[in-house]
C-alpha cells in the first residue's frame, strides 16, 4: 500500500470520480442580493420607518409667492449664448434679483409697521441675515417674469412677509429711477455748456482762417475733393486686388497640392465654377469613364458565372486596365492644365495689384502737394461738424428726459400677490418616502455586498469545485427531525433505507466505486477541517453502505479527542480498542468487534491515550493500517478536524485516499483551504468533497447550482409497492464511455444494483 502522495489534486490520467468539476466559479449581483434578501428589505423598511417618523414629527412649512414682471424701456438688448442660438439679453433681471435681497430691502421691508410681532421672528436674533437666507428669489428662463418666495411654518406671515418685501423694492426702485433721472439731466446740461463754448470756439477759428486766406473758398476746395474721391476709390480697388490676390494664390497653392488627386481636384474646381476658372472634362473622357464603369459591371457578372482564371475574365482585366490607363492620362492632362490655368490667374492678380499700388502711391503724392492751407481748414472744419454733431445729440438727449424721465428705465408690475397657502409646500410626502425609499434600497444593497464581502462561507458544488478544482462526491441533505441521537443519526442508511438520507450517502458510495479502484483505495480517510461538520456520521452511514454493496468494509475510529463511532454502534470502547493494539495489550483480531450487520466491522479508539499523535505517527499505526487493507475491501477511517490537531495530518499520510467533508453554509473559504494546503503538505491524496447537512428547502442546492441534492422520483414496481429509482450519477472526466456502459447496464438489470442492500458490486 503505497499512501503518500503528491499533491491534493487527482492526477488527470488517473481515475476520476463520477462528479464533473467546475473549472470556475462567478455569481451574478442579483444571486447575491436574492442571498441578502432580507438584508435589503430590512434596511429599506427602516428607512421608510425613519421616514414616516420624520413626516410625523416635521414641522409643517408653508410657502407663499409673489410674482414681478420686470420690462426694459426702449431698445431691447440681443446676444447669442454657447449654442449659438440668439437670446434677449437678461442680466438686468439677475441684477434686479439681487437688489430685491439687498439688505437696504429687506431693512426697509422689516420697518414697516407690523412686522415686530410676526411669530416667525420670535426666535431670531437677525430678523435681516434670517430673511435674506430664507427669501428665494427666482429669475425666469424664458420670460422677463422674478418670482420672490419665501417660507415659513405661518401661512398669513409667510404671504404677509413676501408682500413687504415687494413693496419695499418696488418703492425703493420708483425712487431710484426719479433721482438717477434728476442726476442724469443735470449731468447732460452741464456737459451741453461746455460743449456750446467748444463750439463757439472753433467756428470763431475756421471763420478767422477763412478770412485770412480768401482763396479757400474757391478752386481749392473743388479740387482737394476730387483728388480725396480718387484716393479713396484706389483704396477700395488696392484692397479687393489684395483680396483677390490672396484667393488666386490659395487656389493656384489648393490645385498644386491636389495636382496627384484627379478625382478630387475635378470636385474642388466644379466648386469653384463661379471663379471662371473651371476646365470641363472631354466628352472623350466621359465616355471612358462610362465605358470603364460598363466593363467593370460585365466583369462581376462573369464572375458569377465563371472562374478567376477563365479566359473571358483575363481578357475583361486587359481591358479594364487599358481603359484605365487612358482615363488616368487623361485626368493627369487635366489636372495640368488646369494647374496652368489657376497659375495664371495667380500672375494676373499680382500684376493688378501692383498697377493699383503704383496708381495709389500717385494719388497721394497728389494730395500732399495740395496747399497746406487746404490740409488746415479741412481739419478745422472737421472738428467744427464733429462737436456739433455731438451737441445736437445732447439736446436730443435733454429733450427726451425732460419729456418722459421713463426713457430707457425698467418698469416694474405685480403681476401676482402672494396669498397665505393652504397646503404645507415642505415636508413632500411623496418625495420624502420616495427618498427614504431610494436611501434604504442603496444603505440595503451596500450593507447586502458588505455582509457578502465578509461571509467565507461556501455555499455551492460550484464554488466548493472551483475553489479547490476538487469534484463534489454527494450532498447528504439535513437530519433535523426531532429525537434523532447520533446512533440515529449515524446509522440513517439502515434505520431508514428509503430516505433521501440514505440515498444521498449511496451517491456518494457510487461515487466512491466509480472514482478510484478498489485496489487504489482500500483505506480511506474522512475528515474534516474545522469540528461540528459531520465526518463522524458520513463515516458510520458511509461504511454500512459499502457493507450493503457486499464489500468487507471496516470503520476505524483515530479521533483519540472526541470519539463518537462506538457511541454511534453502542460499543464498549474501554475494554477493546485501536490504542489497546497499538500500546501491544491485545491482539488486532480481539481489538475489532464484528456487527450484527453484514461484512461491517468496527475499530473503536479503545481508551483515553495521553499522546494520540505520537501513536498515530508510530510504525505500529502503520502496520496496522496495512494489515486491516490486507484484509478488507474497504477501511474507512475516522479522524479528528484537520486545523484541530495534526492527527488528520498523519493519518492522511497513510491513508490511500482522503475524502473532505463540509458542512453547508458553514464551512468557510479560509479554513478549508487551509486544510487542503495541510493534507497536500503531507501527501495527502484529496479524492473529493462530500457535502453534509444541505437545507431540503433552498433552490441552491440542486445538481445545477448548489451543493447536489434534489428529491428523487419514484416509480411503481411489479409487485404494487413503491421502489426509489436508484441516483444516476453526473459522470466526469474518467473513462465515459465505460462509466456510461456500466451504468445503463444497471438500469437494464444486467449487473446488480449499487443500491440494493445483497450486491456484491468490487468483490
Amino acid at each position: 500500500m503505497n499512501g503518500r502522495m503528491e499533491g491534493s489534486i487527482p492526477d488527470p490520467t488517473e481515475t476520476t470520480p463520477l462528479v464533473e468539476t467546475v473549472e470556475g466559479f462567478s455569481e451574478s449581483l442579483f444571486e447575491i442580493l436574492w442571498r441578502r434578501r432580507w438584508t435589503v428589505v430590512l434596511a429599506t423598511v427602516v428607512a421608510m420607518v425613519a421616514g414616516l417618523v420624520y413626516l410625523q414629527r416635521a414641522t409643517p412649512q408653508y410657502r407663499s409667492t409673489s410674482r414681478l414682471y420686470v420690462e426694459q424701456a426702449g431698445p431691447q438688448v440681443w446676444e447669442k449664448d454657447a449654442s449659438g442660438v440668439v437670446t434677449r439679453w437678461s442680466n438686468y433681471l439677475y441684477t434686479q434679483a439681487e437688489l430685491i435681497k439687498q439688505t437696504g430691502t429687506l431693512s426697509a421691508a422689516l420697518a414697516l409697521p407690523g412686522m415686530n410681532n410676526l411669530q416667525t421672528f420670535a426666535t431670531v436674533n437677525n430678523p435681516v441675515t434670517y430673511l435674506r437666507r430664507k427669501l428665494d428669489v427666482v429669475v425666469g428662463k424664458k420670460d422677463e417674469i422674478i418670482d420672490v418666495s419665501f417660507t415659513s411654518p405661518y401661512p398669513d406671515e409667510a404671504a404677509h412677509l413676501v408682500n413687504s418685501v415687494v413693496d419695499a423694492y418696488i418703492t425703493q426702485h420708483n425712487e431710484r429711477r426719479r433721482n438717477t433721472s434728476a442726476e442724469l439731466v443735470k449731468i447732460l446740461r452741464e456737459e451741453k455748456t461746455r460743449r456750446d463754448e467748444e463750439l463757439r470756439d472753433k467756428l470763431q477759428k475756421m471763420v478767422d482762417f477763412s478770412q485770412a486766406n480768401e482763396g479757400l473758398a474757391y478752386g481749392a476746395s473743388q479740387e482737394s475733393n476730387i483728388i480725396m474721391r480718387r484716393l479713396e476709390r484706389f483704396q477700395q480697388a488696392l484692397d479687393d486686388a489684395q483680396l483677390a490676390t490672396i484667393e488666386c494664390k490659395a487656389f493656384h497653392e489648393t490645385v498644386r497640392r491636389m495636382a496627384d488627386d484627379p478625382v478630387g481636384l475635378r470636385q474642388f474646381v466644379d466648386s469653384q465654377r463661379a471663379r471662371g476658372v473651371y476646365i470641363a472634362a472631354t466628352n472623350e473622357a466621359a465616355a471612358l469613364r462610362i465605358e470603364l464603369r460598363r466593363l467593370e459591371r460585365d466583369r462581376a457578372d462573369c464572375l458569377q458565372r465563371l472562374k478567376p482564371d477563365a479566359p473571358a475574365i483575363a481578357a475583361l482585366d486587359a481591358e479594364i486596365e487599358r481603359v484605365r490607363a487612358q482615363v488616368a492620362e487623361m485626368d493627369d492632362e487635366f489636372a495640368l492644365r488646369q494647374l496652368a490655368v489657376a497659375e495664371e490667374l495667380y500672375l494676373a492678380a499680382v500684376q493688378r495689384e501692383k498697377e493699383l499700388t503704383d496708381g495709389l502711391e500717385e494719388q497721394r503724392l497728389a494730395a500732399i502737394s495740395l496747399n497746406r492751407q487746404l490740409s488746415q481748414y479741412t481739419l478745422l472744419r472737421s472738428d467744427y461738424e464733429q462737436t456739433l454733431r455731438f451737441c445736437e445729440i445732447l439736446d436730443d438727449k435733454i429733450r427726451k428726459l425732460n419729456v418722459d424721465p421713463d426713457v430707457g428705465a425698467l418698469t416694474v408690475q405685480i403681476v401676482e400677490t402672494a396669498v397665505p397657502a393652504t397646503e404645507p409646500a415642505e415636508p413632500q410626502k411623496a418625495r420624502t418616502m420616495g427618498l427614504a425609499l431610494c436611501l434604504g434600497l442603496f444603505a440595503g444593497v451596500g450593507l447586502g455586498l458588505l455582509r457578502e464581502w465578509k461571509d467565507q462561507r461556501l455555499r455551492s458544488t460550484q464554488e466548493i469545485s472551483a475553489l479547490l478544482a476538487l469534484p463534489v462526491l454527494g450532498a447528504v441533505p439535513s437530519m433535523t427531525a426531532p429525537k434523532q441521537t447520533p446512533a440515529i443519526r449515524g446509522q440513517k442508511i439502515r434505520i431508514s433505507p428509503e430516505s433521501r438520507e440514505a440515498e444521498a450517502f449511496r451517491t456518494v458510495r457510487t461515487a466512491l466505486f466509480f472514482g478510484a479502484p478498489k485496489d487504489e483505495a482500500r483505506t480511506i480517510l474522512v475528515t474534516s477541517p474545522a469540528p461540528g461538520e459531520g465526518k463522524t456520521t458520513t463515516v458510520s452511514n458511509l461504511g454500512i453502505a459499502m457493507a450493503q454493496a457486499g464489500q468487507r468494509t471496516l470503520i476505524v475510529d483515530t479521533d483519540f479527542r472526541r470519539p463518537m463511532q462506538h457511541k454511534i454502534f453502542g460499543l464498549d470502547r474501554q475494554a477493546r480498542g485501536l490504542s489497546c493494539v497499538l500500546a501491544g495489550q491485545m491482539d488486532l483480531d480481539e481489538a475489532i468487534e464484528e456487527l450484527p450487520m453484514a461484512n461491517l466491522g468496527v475499530l473503536t479508539c479503545g481508551p483515553d491515550v495521553p499522546n494520540p499523535a505520537e501513536m498515530l505517527n508510530s510504525d505500529r499505526f502503520a502496520e496496522v493500517l496495512k494489515t486491516l487493507a490486507g484484509r478488507y475491501d474497504r477501511v474507512l477511517v475516522d479522524s479528528p478536524p484537520v486545523i484541530a490537531v495534526t492527527d488528520a495530518q498523519i493519518v492522511a499520510a497513510l491513508c490511500d485516499v482522503t475524502v473532505l467533508v463540509l458542512r453547508a453554509q458553514k464551512s468557510t473559504r479560509r479554513v478549508t483551504m487551509q486544510a487542503c494546503d495541510s493534507l497536500a503538505g503531507v501527501g495527502g491524496r484529496l479524492l473529493g468533497v462530500v457535502v453534509n447537512d444541505v437545507p431540503r428547502k433552498s433552490d441552491r442546492y440542486g445538481y445545477s447550482s448548489g451543493y447536489g441534492y434534489h428529491d428523487y422520483s419514484y416509480r411503481s414496481g411489479g409487485n404494487g409497492h413503491a421502489r426509489k429509482e436508484t441516483p444516476i450519477v453526473e459522470i466526469g472526466t474518467r473513462s465515459e464511455k465505460r462509466a456510461k456502459g456500466q451504468l445503463e447496464r444497471l438500469r437494464a438489470g444486467l449487473m446488480p444494483d449499487v443500491a440494493s442492500d445483497d450486491s456484491p458490486l468490487d468483490r
